[in-house]
């Protein structure tokens, strides 16, 4: 099945004062005092690194090719599973003390969902620092019911892209992140494995024309 279009609508991160004048206690990092932080749409299962008896995986995203990973298996918030585009699953990530998202992922993986999802997309509430790391999710803040409203509405707008909706949602501050698969640790593709073999005969046809 062909990938849907999905448009990037996330602004760039600017610091931020609180009323008071003081600075953020994150202060090396931009502030972001929206509901969702970062998102990321219709990642593929297949690209993660679900981890080794040596190696815990990770989810990597990035913001565009040149920039660099960042590891969202700590995130919090809401993710969708999907079985070629259509929803099979809604869940939540961060109620327990140990259900991250990537562990409900990939639970997921061995219950009763295991085989009936090959993509997900998630929409979290921890910011990423200039270290390109999680923040610790400890900061409270007040959302105005606008915002609130234009987030809910986001989110069901890009996990069930309903054909009437020709606007996007309204993600405010929140910054999409595009999926990054981490070729170190992941065996190749059957695209790419494909593209190798096609290369090899192309490479062995000219040496017979030698």
């Amino acid at each position: 099945m062909s990938a849907k279009k999905t448009t990037s609508l996330s602004n760039s991160q600017k610091t931020f004062r609180s009323k008071s004048g003081k600075k953020s206690t994150e202060s090396k990092s931009p502030s972001n005092s929206s509901l969702i932080k970062n998102y990321g749409l219709f990642w593929k299962a297949e690209d993660v690194h679900w981890g080794l008896p040596n190696n815990p995986g990770n989810l990597y995203g990035k913001k565009s090719n040149s920039s660099t990973p960042v590891d969202f298996r700590d995130q919090t918030g809401i993710y969708v599973l999907y079985a070629d585009y259509k929803i099979v699953y809604i869940g939540q990530a961060g109620k327990g003390a140990s259900t991250n998202l990537f562990t409900r992922l990939r639970q997921h993986r061995t219950d009763d969902l295991a085989g009936r999802w090959n993509q997900f997309s998630w929409f979290g509430l921890k910011s990423v620092l200039k270290s390109n790391v999680l923040s610790n999710d400890k900061q409270k803040h007040i959302h105005e019911k606008s915002e609130v409203l234009d987030h809910f509405e986001a989110i069901l707008i890009h996990t069930i892209e309903p054909p009437l909706n020709r606007q996007g949602g309204k993600w405010g501050q929140a910054t999409h992140f595009l999926q990054h698969r981490d070729n170190k640790n992941l065996e190749p593709t059957p695209s790419e494995l494909l593209n190798k073999i096609l290369l090899e005969i192309k490479h062995l046809k000219k040496i017979k024309t030698l």
